[in-house]
């Protein structure tokens, strides 16, 4: 397989279960690498999923794959039929997720290593519930622009990503999703953590104008989404990333006032309170646990 890869910063890997086996390889920062998934002489049948362990820190591009003589390719197997979709930050993306030895305590040193999106907790949901999976997550983001860190000093929102193929300006031109192409029974909205910087005004003022623009804003974009999938069930939440409770509680008042049967605040057990620094796989996992309840609790027909 030939990957080309467009890097805006970190180091970056494509990630892909080989016969059951994760595996990762490093990709050049420019240009093409050639990865051997499959060594020619092991002959037989193999089954292969390739993913994207990494958010907006860069885009690939899939040239070639090329099969040994006389391989062919088989047809895949069935697409579930439930669809779920998410809207988050690094926590969504996986980000840091593989460094266990460091459970409870700061991020160490890292760059890009440790990122899979494999573990995070929206992609263990969806394998939880044998359903497909959308993640629209990027690391560092808030819901507004100007606020949160990614693309800082120009920090772009979730407000200018989530209708996006491409949106980081640096990688080209920006390009409109088309939503026909995917539509989802479930949708996790899970920001409002990256929000607090550079001010955490929520926490300060939660009456005050920034506050009260955050919720109008927030309540405009549940409604975006609405618009685009009239049927699905809206889940808002955080995560167990640590946070001021003053934003849970706007997305509660959010999602109060709008009166949508359909739109709903989840709060995890532990919300807010888990490593100080991003999210390890088995705080994904108890996450994971968590949603697939709640989320079979709140279907018509309870996922079973």
């Amino acid at each position: 397989m030939t990957v080309e890869n467009r890097n805006l910063y970190w180091d970056n890997y494509v990630g892909a279960i080989v016969d059951g086996q994760q595996k990762k390889w490093l990709l050049k920062k420019k240009g093409q690498t050639e990865i051997v998934l499959v060594d020619e002489q092991e002959g037989g049948e193999h089954e292969i999923l390739v993913f994207k362990r990494q958010d907006g820190c860069h885009e690939m591009i899939f040239c070639s794959l090329e099969l040994s003589d006389g391989g062919r390719l088989l047809s895949p197997p069935v697409v579930p039929e439930r669809k779920i979709e998410v809207y988050g930050d690094s926590v969504s993306a996986g980000e840091v997720s593989e460094a266990e030895d460091y459970l409870g305590k700061e991020d160490p040193v890292h760059n890009g290593e440790y990122s899979n999106s494999w573990y995070s907790y929206g992609w263990m949901t969806a394998r939880r519930l044998n359903a497909q999976i959308h993640d629209i997550a990027q690391g560092g983001i808030a819901l507004m622009d100007k606020t949160g860190w990614f693309f800082e000093p120009n920090a772009i929102g979730m407000e200018s990503v989530w209708d996006k193929v491409h949106y980081v300006p640096e990688l080209g031109k920006s390009t409109l999703w088309n939503f026909s192409q995917y539509t989802p029974d479930v949708v996790i909205v899970a920001f409002g953590q990256n929000d607090s910087h550079p001010y955490d005004y929520m926490k300060e003022d939660f009456y005050g104008k920034r506050a009260v623009l955050w919720r109008k804003r927030y309540g405009e974009f549940l409604k975006n989404l609405r618009a685009k999938y009239p049927q699905a069930q809206i889940i808002c939440c955080t995560t167990l990333l640590c946070h001021d409770k003053a934003w849970d509680a706007s997305i509660e008042q959010v999602c109060r006032q709008l009166a949508d049967e359909r739109i709903s605040h989840y709060m995890f057990r532990r919300n807010g309170s888990g490593t100080p620094g991003h999210l390890r796989v088995k705080e994904a996992e108890e996450m994971a646990k968590e949603l697939a309840v709640y989320i079979k609790k709140i279907m018509p027909d309870g996922w079973q």
